[in-house]
């Protein structure tokens, strides 16, 4: 579960001189993010955990929507989850199982505050920003003058899961890359690639569970 919220919250954070403060950069970002309805991309996802010498390193497809819904499939794991409005499903069809998640109703929970992150979409004001995260630095990367922006959830539900979150930009301000901290110092890695501005997604983001598949919904055990 956790790695399903950490894709998500990724979506959320969707040239320079070295003379460019960290507001120029973070205004140049935002101003390329408003024209933005849907956004698409293959990703490489590399995980490092503190229990495993060689990271784990899987490939798959994203697709987003204005504000806040997404699709996202893991090819590695064979899993499939997808945001529409405030219902999650998650779908593992080598199991036949299905899991949804609703946030609206979940009442006060980590999970929940890590997913308030997406309420906005890609943020489409410095605003928004500020409401989610604090801007902890923006400095050069090694990646041809790209840009990293560190930033620290300010929902303390959120810190619990994650203290940090560093955002990775291409030389044109446009989103290169993630990486989630997590809290027991394992870190999530997400590099994008074959990005599509505007591209269609039409169907991407229905919650229609297939037939044959068990359905669960964790949420409501929990507070049995």
């Amino acid at each position: 579960m956790r790695t399903l919220v950490a894709c998500c919250l990724i979506l959320w954070l969707g040239g320079r001189s070295e003379a460019a403060t960290t507001d120029e950069v973070i205004s140049g970002w935002l101003a390329g993010q408003t024209n933005i309805q849907t956004w698409a991309a293959d990703f490489t996802q590399t995980r490092a955990l503190r229990a495993l010498s060689q990271p784990l390193v899987s490939t798959g497809q994203v697709w987003f929507t204005a504000p806040q819904n997404f699709r996202w499939e893991l090819q590695k794991d064979h899993t499939i989850a997808i945001r529409n409005s405030d219902t999650m499903l998650v779908l593992y069809p080598r199991l036949k199982r299905a899991e949804r998640y609703d946030f609206e109703n979940a009442g006060r929970s980590e999970w929940k505050d890590a997913l308030a992150l997406l309420q906005s979409g890609f943020p489409r004001s410095r605003a928004d920003l500020d409401r989610q995260v604090k801007v902890l630095s923006a400095s050069e990367t090694n990646y041809e003058a790209g840009v990293l922006l560190e930033l620290q959830p300010k929902s303390p539900g959120a810190r619990k899961m994650m203290p940090q979150i560093n955002v990775r930009l291409n030389p044109d301000l446009t989103l290169a890359g993630t990486e989630l901290v997590f809290v027991d110092g394992s870190r999530m890695r997400n590099d994008f690639r074959n990005v599509q501005t505007n591209p269609p997604v039409t169907g991407k983001f229905s919650l229609e569970i297939p037939p044959g598949f068990t359905l669960v919904e964790p949420m409501k055990q929990g507070k049995r």
